[in-house]
């Protein structure tokens, strides 16, 4: 049984999960890579991955290129002598990087492939209205999440889970999986599946303003999977429209409630501490949002300090 020395890829606290499971698990972690420093916020201070943080706190050499091709990097990694890589939620590696461990370099992504290959795959799993995901581990070839496959773990959506509580289980998944995947390496024991191309696969495209925006024509199902697929980050946004004024509004929680009614899609109707919002087929109930400039606020905070007249909409 060959011992393993892992150089791991990584940087946000997705990544975390992972990099602490394998340290738990006795595993000899000679190098880690995260991204470079960047300002960040209002204060443009200088921010920290989550890797780098964990790196520094559990004192394990830490890399930090910006270019992954630089002669320099390319030597400090080669230095580590590591006979295998993981990567978790990183960048596209150049081929003189992934093939440098002769072990070869694994990835694990969130999402089942060929399912949701791309930068958000939780996020579109259940803006999508999937009823179940996972996570699988690869080896990397030259293109995105495309390479052969080596394990899959599979679990249930549930209906009203949000992105922020299924990445925390599927990092819990994750990290059993790439555990199952280091004792096969290991072992000498891997058996790989090629991914098959079909129309049908779903793509986990790259979150932006314009696909984050809320379309009240949708209907409700669909509205309130958008809404819980960006919560809590980067959240679904919309503009609130009242008396010649307009707020870019980010709903942060909503419930969907399925009922008939004569509204047409996108009217405020609000009480004294609940604010329905019409759709196709019913209502979405605001639990908690942001205005703009303002903190998250639940909606009783929201209305105990505003008012909305009765011509008031969302678009």
């Amino acid at each position: 049984m060959e011992k393993l020395r892992i150089v791991f890829m990584g940087t946000p606290e997705f990544a975390v999960g992972i990099l602490d499971t394998i340290i738990k698990n006795n595993y000899t972690v000679v190098g880690v890579i995260t991204a470079a420093d960047k300002p960040a916020g209002r204060g443009q201070k200088i921010k920290y991955s989550a890797v780098k943080e964990y790196a520094l706190a559990n004192n394990l050499t830490l890399l930090q290129p910006t270019n992954l091709k630089d002669p320099g990097f390319l030597s400090e990694l080669e230095g580590l002598n590591a006979n295998l890589q993981i990567v978790v939620a990183f960048r596209m590696l150049p081929e003189l990087v992934w093939r440098m461990p002769t072990l070869g370099t694994f990835n694990l992504h969130a999402s089942l492939l060929p399912n949701y290959r791309g930068a958000a795959p939780i996020n579109w799993a259940i803006i999508n209205g999937d009823t179940k995901t996972g996570v699988t581990t690869f080896f990397i070839d030259d293109k995105i999440d495309t390479g052969a496959m080596i394990l899959s773990a599979e679990t249930e959506i549930g209906a009203e889970e949000n992105a922020g509580q299924l990445h925390d289980r599927l990092m819990l998944l994750g990290s059993q999986t790439v555990i199952d995947t280091l004792t096969l390496i290991e072992k000498g024991n891997v058996s790989t599946i090629i991914q098959k191309e079909n129309p049908e696969i779903k793509t986990a495209y790259k979150l932006n303003k314009e696909n984050c925006k809320i379309d009240w024509s949708k209907s409700g199902t669909e509205i309130y999977n958008l809404i819980r697929g960006l919560s809590p980050y980067p959240s679904a946004w919309c503009f609130f429209q009242d008396k010649n004024e307009e707020w870019n509004v980010k709903i942060h929680e909503a419930k969907l409630i399925l009922e008939s009614h004569n509204h047409s899609p996108g009217s405020l109707i609000c009480g004294k501490k609940e604010m329905l919002i019409t759709v196709h087929g019913g209502y979405i109930q605001v639990i908690s949002l942001q205005f703009p400039g303002k903190k998250k606020m639940n909606i009783g905070e929201l209305l105990n300090g505003m008012t909305f007249s009765e011509a008031a909409k969302v678009v």
